[in-house]
């Protein structure tokens, strides 16, 4: 079947004159001409301009497009598969802002009047978060919801009460501020499924964004507060272990020396679930940073050192809200045994 060029312009939605162009520039020529010279376009012409429509909508000039088309590997198929995950994104992206017009249309409903502001930061946290996850990750993640929801209101109710805390001046020793930490690492963990990508993104996300610390409550001083309150819960089972010298070592230094460890634990969970093998040269490298980072909390003497695994051997807990589990400790365990002595 052969269509003439009006028709085809009909069909697929484009000017007579753009595909007149196409011609001219020898990105889409006809196949073949009527006797009266009329272009006609046949099933390969017509698959080459899916082919280009789909490029166009990538974002690439026509002049790019012709170059991608002229290599004999461009495929259909792998196009179309390119296409249809741009379409999945843009129907991600549409469904979050549909949520947000719900939400605004309740509110014209019960007579309220929406703060503009309000409207234009939620836009902006939403274009925010691409920046640091995926479409999926944030579907899957309650926190980075923009609508309320159960999960977000009880993020509201911690994030005001640890704000009223810090108020008070409550030290971060106290049972209720320790009450409060566990409660936060609790929830933090079960929102991101313990996946320690997620947590170093979201870390990285709060630290280097100060519209996303005004917009949720959680403001560098409150993770401060947060962090050493949680690690007094820890010490409370590290002194059963360590004298009170190395005591005093490590209050003085873990929790700036674990501040570094979310991105670590990150980087070498992602070896582990792709199998990487824990003589690779990449996880070698991660594995003498982790034991550079427990020295520069423990310190360098080998019997402390041992104290600690001895510790975490009968207190699994100490394990908890820092993304780490046994399966990854394994790994950890396994891939510092096969370092080469110096």
């Amino acid at each position: 079947m052969l269509l003439k060029v009006g028709e085809l312009a009909k069909r697929c939605g484009l000017t007579v004159r753009t595909l007149h162009h196409y011609d001219t520039i020898g990105l889409l020529t006809p196949s073949a001409r009527s006797d009266s010279g009329y272009r006609l376009y046949n099933r390969n012409d017509i698959a080459r301009l899916h082919q280009i429509q789909a490029l166009r909508r990538f974002g690439l000039a026509l002049a790019d497009i012709g170059t991608v088309l002229a290599n004999p590997g461009s495929h259909l198929a792998a196009i179309v598969d390119q296409q249809i995950q741009m379409l999945g994104q843009q129907i991600a992206q549409s469904t979050m802002l549909r949520e947000r017009l719900s939400q605004l249309q309740g509110q014209l409903q019960r007579g309220e009047e929406p703060e503009l502001a309000d409207w234009l930061t939620t836009l902006e946290m939403m274009t925010m978060y691409d920046k640091y996850f995926s479409k999926e990750e944030q579907k899957n993640f309650p926190l980075l919801s923009t609508a309320e929801n159960t999960t977000t209101a009880e993020w509201a109710e911690l994030v005001k009460a640890v704000d009223e805390a810090m108020e008070m001046n409550v030290p971060p020793q106290s049972p209720g501020a320790q009450t409060l930490a566990k409660r936060w690492m609790t929830m933090l963990m079960r929102d991101s499924k313990g996946d320690p990508r997620l947590l170093a993104k979201l870390n990285r996300m709060h630290f280097n964004e100060p519209s996303v610390q005004a917009q949720s409550g959680v403001t560098l001083d409150m993770i401060a507060f947060v962090q050493q309150a949680y690690a007094e819960t820890k010490f409370a089972i590290y002194e059963k272990y360590l004298s009170p010298v190395e005591m005093v070592f490590m209050r003085e230094n873990y929790v700036s020396g674990t501040s570094a460890f979310p991105e670590l634990v990150a980087e070498v969970y992602q070896h582990l679930e792709s199998g990487t093998a824990t003589d690779d040269p990449r996880v070698r490298e991660l594995t003498l940073r982790w034991m550079a980072l427990v020295r520069s909390y423990a310190g360098d003497d080998p019997a402390t050192q041992l104290k600690l695994r001895e510790a975490m051997a009968q207190h699994p807990e100490l394990l908890e809200g820092s993304g780490i589990d046994q399966r990854l400790l394994g790994y950890v365990r396994q891939a510092i045994a096969q370092l080469k002595p110096h």
